[in-house]
């Protein structure tokens, strides 16, 4: 009893010292109710908070900071009575382990403030893992209907291994996920993508930075970093999910796209390459993420070779 009461002791200890090293950094104003849930770790009652039930499509934030947590397309309906995600937006939750000894609490990783608590093994959603988050702990940042992402761009072209290999290495290039587009069903798996039956492609979604970079630079690297003549297929990988597409963000995207087809069919080349509207994109499970960073190996189906 004596070792367990030390233990708590200690992390009440460093608990308290975050929060107050917490308020010295300059963030964003809390109320003395924010700060009880922020700061020292408080949890609003169910059902009262405001983004319990919320459903717009935008990016919800860290009340203190600022910095983007979650995406509303990993946000779903647990009737546990606090917003639930099954998925961060990578880097931004730290979890450590909670003073009772026995739960996950969840941190914002820029500021260290308080989120909530974070559990898997639940079976809501393919992930198996469920963010429950304080609302108080929120902002959100809605996105227009009319608001072009033209930061981003959508590429599919076989294994998505391969593709996130070149284009996070391409300058200007700030993040890659790998994940699943173009189909019907919703939080596939890989095991359900590798079926064919979702209609989902295996994509690389790419956030640049416009002052280094451009659309048009990373459509002429997804050319020239896979064979865009086959259909449903890139070398040894065969299926739909292994198809060439174009999934864009906005008209301009798309005039581009199109103007880049046109030059390789005058150039002599079958293009099997389809052009579509992006729709939701569904984040792969984490292995798939920085798949040859992490285990130091090369595309097998992949490489790069000049065309324009």
């Amino acid at each position: 009893m004596k070792i367990f009461a030390s233990i708590f002791l200690l992390l009440f200890v460093i608990q308290n010292q975050n929060a107050q090293n917490m308020e010295l950094k300059e963030f964003n104003p809390l109320t003395p109710e924010e700060q009880s849930v922020i700061l020292h770790k408080g949890t609003e009652r169910p059902f009262t908070g405001v983004f319990t039930m919320h459903k717009e499509e935008g990016i919800y934030l860290c009340k203190q900071c600022d910095a983007p947590l979650y995406n509303s397309s990993d946000k779903f309906d647990s009737h546990c009575g606090w917003p639930s995600f099954d998925d961060e937006i990578d880097g931004a939750v730290k979890r450590i382990p909670d003073a009772d000894g026995r739960r996950t609490e969840i941190v914002c990783a820029n500021c260290g403030g308080h989120l909530g608590h974070v559990f898997e093994g639940e079976g809501f959603t393919s992930k198996n893992t469920r963010h429950c988050v304080n609302s108080i702990s929120l902002k959100f940042e809605a996105q227009s209907a009319n608001e072009s992402p033209i930061n981003k761009a959508l590429f599919a072209s076989g294994c998505f291994w391969g593709v996130e290999y070149y284009l996070k290495k391409a300058p200007g290039v700030t993040a890659t996920r790998v994940g699943y587009t173009g189909g019907e069903v919703k939080n596939p798996t890989y095991k359900q993508v590798c079926s064919g039956k979702t209609g989902h492609a295996e994509a690389v979604e790419v956030v640049f930075d416009p002052e280094r970079t451009s659309y048009e630079k990373l459509l002429k690297l997804f050319f020239e970093t896979h064979d865009f003549t086959q259909i449903n297929r890139q070398g040894p990988d065969v299926g739909t999910q292994y198809r060439s597409a174009i999934f864009y963000y906005n008209e301009d995207q798309k005039d581009l796209a199109e103007k880049y087809v046109k030059l390789l069919i005058d150039k002599g080349y079958k293009v099997a390459t389809e052009i579509k509207p992006a729709g939701e994109f569904w984040k792969a499970e984490g292995y798939h993420q920085d798949y040859y960073y992490k285990t130091g190996g090369v595309p097998y189906c992949h490489s790069r070779r000049e065309i324009f």
